[in-house]
């Protein structure tokens, strides 16, 4: 993937108004730097996107980014891809996002990526070998999550994979503390104070609704998904692929 210039996330070092967090353009410009810093293993989880979109990707169809963000997942399965005539498309209805993936698209040779500004409540999913869902759904309305997977399982070509990776809870109340600890404590080691971590968790509360691997099993078994397991895990975050 190429290399961009990371702006350091310094959003919550101050003392602030409690308000909700928002994708917005003060976010897009450090979210590189947020991310890596945020989700243990995130490079590691990107470049095994690439991998698995490598060895799933059909010809002449479709690999959707839902909720790309700065689109790192797209241009990871670009890289990796060996497919002519694929198509990637990088959707999220962040418009500072989407115009931040754009810019870095004009000024990066040879990226097949398409873009939209949109909810993905108003995409349509047809043709997709590939779909990538990477802390993503946990944003959605949880009245809408069901019906988000079943349109992605409906699009799928049979053979196609979803890979979702989201930050989850743990039904053992002693276990789940455990893992909130020791996330905060890489937080920490990753050079977050204290302050920080507690602005952006309240700023997270209400917009970010984690859920236990067991609801994200039967969400995808219900939708149709013949296997499914997680692949990857470190803490209070995981990925899963989930084939149709």
């Amino acid at each position: 993937m190429p290399e961009f210039d990371q702006s350091k996330d310094q959003l919550f070092t101050q003392q602030r108004v409690a308000g909700d967090f928002v994708f917005d353009e003060n976010v897009a410009a450090v979210f590189d730097d947020m991310i890596n810093r945020s989700v243990p293993g995130y490079r590691t989880i990107i470049s095994m996107i690439g991998v698995m979109a490598s060895r799933y990707c059909q010809e002449g169809s479709v690999i959707y980014d839902l909720g790309c963000s700065l689109g790192a997942a797209s241009f990871a399965m670009a890289e990796q891809v060996d497919c002519n005539s694929c198509s990637i498309h990088a959707v999220d209805n962040s418009a500072a996002m989407i115009a931040r993936l754009d810019k870095r698209l004009r000024e990066s040779d040879g990226y097949q990526i398409k873009t939209q500004c949109e909810d993905l409540a108003n995409i349509e999913i047809s043709n997709a070998s590939v779909v990538v869902l990477n802390f993503t759904l946990q944003f959605v309305p949880q009245a809408s999550r069901d019906a988000l997977i079943q349109m992605i399982y409906t699009g799928l070509n049979p053979g196609g994979v979803l890979i979702i990776s989201e930050k989850i809870v743990f039904p053992d109340p002693e276990l789940n503390e455990l893992f909130i600890d020791l996330y905060y404590n890489f937080k920490e080691q990753m050079g977050y104070s204290k302050l920080e971590i507690s602005q952006k968790r309240t700023a997270l509360e209400n917009v970010l609704v984690p859920e236990t691997l067991a609801q994200h099993r039967q969400r995808l078994t219900d939708a149709g998904f013949r296997a499914l397991d997680v692949w990857f895990q470190c803490f209070n975050f995981a990925s899963m692929v989930a084939f149709k």
